[in-house]
């Protein structure tokens, strides 16, 4: 029986960039009943917060059940857990575990290089950003290259690269500029850049160690299991992976998982006294 179940976010929980949907939050928190809840993703707190703990609140998501929800920000190099002190809920009690920052020089190199090779391949463009969005953002254990920055719109992001293509040039030429970083495509338009290690191995290790759990109890789901895509470090690792396209195939293994986990809860359950 799995005791955790580990999911990327963008197109395995969402549409990329967007909060999930009823269906996703009505299945998540049902997994709270029954599971330790972990998303594993390079993006930042304060996205964990709009694309997932927002809407499982608006679904009626309880303290009790927020407490087995655990966030691996920035691909699991920062990690927050929540501590309730009241029946209210307060995001001010979101608590960060562990955090490993880059340095403020690794942060400046990684920026120079992404912008550069994206600069040379003809793939830099600033021209489209929405007034106040960047094209790389420094998520602290991170540097994170989005091609068409954050606030684009969902359909502008799934045509820029659909292929991986684009990126995949541009993180050729990053290795040929630094290569004492690691860069990993994720989502629809980014590029993560790394100090080697840090990928989601290390968030996935630290969740075994955090969560005291074995890698055979570990259920993860993602969309980039490929070689070179963020998931696959996962894979690699020997965690049992479900691989995903979207937000609707995970809705659709998360009811087979719940649909187990409920049947052997309801044998398991005394019954009551003749």
């Amino acid at each position: 029986m799995k005791k955790v179940l580990a999911f990327d976010i963008d197109q395995t929980l969402n549409v990329a960039k967007t909060p999930i949907t009823d269906e996703i939050a009505d299945l998540l928190i049902r997994c709270l009943d029954h599971f330790e809840v972990a998303p594993i993703s390079g993006q930042k707190f304060d996205q964990f917060l709009i694309q997932i703990v927002n809407r499982l609140r608006d679904r009626g998501v309880t303290n009790k059940q927020l407490t087995h929800l655990h966030l691996f920000v920035a691909q699991g190099t920062q990690y927050y857990k929540y501590f309730p002190t009241s029946d209210m809920y307060d995001e001010n009690n979101w608590q960060q575990v562990y955090n490993y920052p880059l340095t403020p020089d690794q942060v400046l190199k990684i920026t120079k290089t992404l912008e550069q090779a994206a600069q040379e391949l003809g793939y830099w463009e600033a021209d489209k950003l929405a007034e106040g969005d960047q094209i790389i953002e420094n998520r602290l254990s991170q540097v994170t290259f989005s091609a068409l920055g954050q606030m684009a719109g969902t359909e502008a992001k799934y045509a820029w690269d659909p292929d991986t293509e684009k990126r995949k040039k541009i993180v050729a030429r990053c290795k040929e500029l630094a290569p004492e970083f690691d860069y990993e495509i994720g989502g629809t338009t980014s590029i993560n850049a790394i100090v080697p290690g840090m990928n989601k191995v290390f968030g996935m290790t630290h969740l075994l160690e955090e969560l005291a759990v074995q890698k055979e109890e570990i259920q993860y789901f993602g969309d980039m299991t490929q070689p070179g895509g963020n998931d696959y470090p996962v894979v690699e690792m020997g965690i049992d992976t479900i691989t995903v396209h979207d937000h609707h195939d995970t809705a659709f293994a998360l009811r087979g998982v719940l649909a187990i986990a409920e049947n052997l809860e309801t044998k398991e359950a005394p019954k009551a006294e003749e």
